[in-house]
């Protein structure tokens, strides 16, 4: 039985000759939640947080990015990230799925349901990055850029770490996208930011979420659908699923009061966007380590992402100035690395009440397992920043990345879609 999306692959005379009725269940709900939290968990989240004039913008590149994402998976990209292939990028075996019938197993669940299940990976990984460049990229441009992200930065990465690729053989610990999906992104989330340029107005004019009540239903789905993105990553309907659940929901609970506590020591006030931001903080912060560690570590984990998070958006927004609209890097990113870090730590047995899981295969001590999460961070820093800014450059030199000034400055739903979000 597979326990986790990088355990090692199970050789054919171990596999059931019918799937486990109660993990397929499992799975199949957890797709669903997976799901859930791009549409429409994290497009009503992002689509609060944007200014009015651009509302309608941001949800149609979030459901643009999952039709998008779901054909290039079916195309070739789940054949890239768990196709053979070799220590770098699967094969094409599986490309147009071939292969894969309604009695086609993973373990022991259905691999139509295991293809499905990390096709929603796929989708909320570019959808994350959307917050960066929101209120200012083309339409076309974000369409280009989600598609060939995908298939230069997600399936590489999602390949060393889940496929059977070099870092899987190191015994790197990313239970459910620390790595894979909240590193990439958070760095793809920087460099965009960067090429783009920041907003007109900005940082001299406020620009402020336009529907916080939008925003913390977005949030409160998100939370929730968590549950299928790191409990899901058991492949199973077991402990692990359970104590990945637990420690998800503590990780969760302990962001978002140091956030508010953080907040409200620097600024007197709390603020609901605080205290949802510190929640998906710590979301993300756990996601690597959720199936490693215990309840504890959860918590600890947890505290640190809403006190780091929060110090890095300031530093990022008031300090270095750049225009990250909707703070994916100092909340995803610094959040991914810092959490693929924690799984290093708070993985060992050795820790009374805080101990978790065990070590990745292969990997004996503490100081080991830190290195090998130490040199995959560094690693899939470098490489995601460095080919997300040629993709982008590509982009910029063929189509153009950014709308015209005057469109920036009247928004985005009707210069480029013709619509409006709200017509009271």
């Amino acid at each position: 039985m597979l326990t986790g999306v990088l355990a090692p692959a199970v050789s054919w005379a171990q596999v059931p000759a019918a799937p486990n009725p109660g993990n397929t269940a499992w799975l199949l709900t957890s797709t669903a939640l997976v799901l859930f939290m791009t549409l429409p968990g994290l497009s009503l989240f992002y689509g609060g947080l944007v200014r009015t004039k651009n509302v309608l913008s941001v949800l149609m590149q979030c459901f643009a990015i999952t039709c998008l994402v779901s054909l290039l998976w079916f195309v070739y990209a789940y054949s890239l990230v768990f196709g053979t292939g070799n220590a770098v990028i699967g094969d094409l075996g599986k490309i147009f799925m071939a292969g894969i019938e309604e009695n086609s197993l993973t373990g022991d669940i259905p691999e139509t349901i295991f293809a499905m299940f990390q096709l929603t990976f796929a989708i909320i990984t570019p959808a994350l990055v959307v917050g960066a460049f929101a209120e200012r990229m083309k339409f076309s441009a974000m369409l280009w850029f989600s598609g060939l992200w995908l298939t230069l930065v997600y399936a590489p990465v999602a390949h060393w770490v889940w496929g059977g690729g070099w870092l899987s053989k190191l015994g790197v610990l990313d239970f459910a996208g620390g790595i894979v999906v909240h590193i990439t992104a958070g760095i793809a989330a920087l460099v965009a930011a960067l090429v783009l340029g920041r907003r007109h107005g900005f940082p001299t004019t406020a620009m402020l979420p336009h529907n916080m009540t939008m925003v913390v239903t977005g949030a409160g789905m998100l939370w929730v659908g968590w549950f299928g993105f790191n409990a899901g990553s058991a492949l199973a309907a077991d402990g692990n699923a359970g104590m990945a659940m637990l420690a998800t929901h503590l990780s969760a609970a302990a962001g978002a009061l140091a956030w508010t506590g953080m907040e409200w020591w620097k600024f007197g006030k709390p603020s609901a966007l605080g205290i949802v931001t510190g929640m998906v903080a710590g979301l993300g912060t756990i996601t690597p380590a959720s199936g490693y560690v215990g309840p504890a570590g959860g918590v600890i984990i947890g505290s640190m992402a809403g006190v780091a998070c929060f110090h890095a958006t300031q530093y990022v927004k008031r300090v270095l100035k750049i225009d990250d609209s909707l703070d994916v890097f100092p909340v995803h990113g610094v959040g991914g690395i810092l959490g693929t870090l924690a799984a290093g730590i708070f993985s060992s047995t050795d820790l009374g009440i805080v101990k978790g899981q065990g070590f990745g295969p292969g990997v004996t001590s503490m100081a080991e397992q830190f290195g090998v999460q130490l040199l995959a961070v560094i690693v899939t820093v470098a490489y995601t920043a460095g080919i997300t800014f040629l993709v982008l450059k590509l982009i910029e030199r063929w189509i153009g990345l950014r709308v015209g000034r005057d469109v920036e400055i009247g928004g985005l739903d009707i210069a480029l879609h013709e619509e409006r979000g709200y017509d009271l």
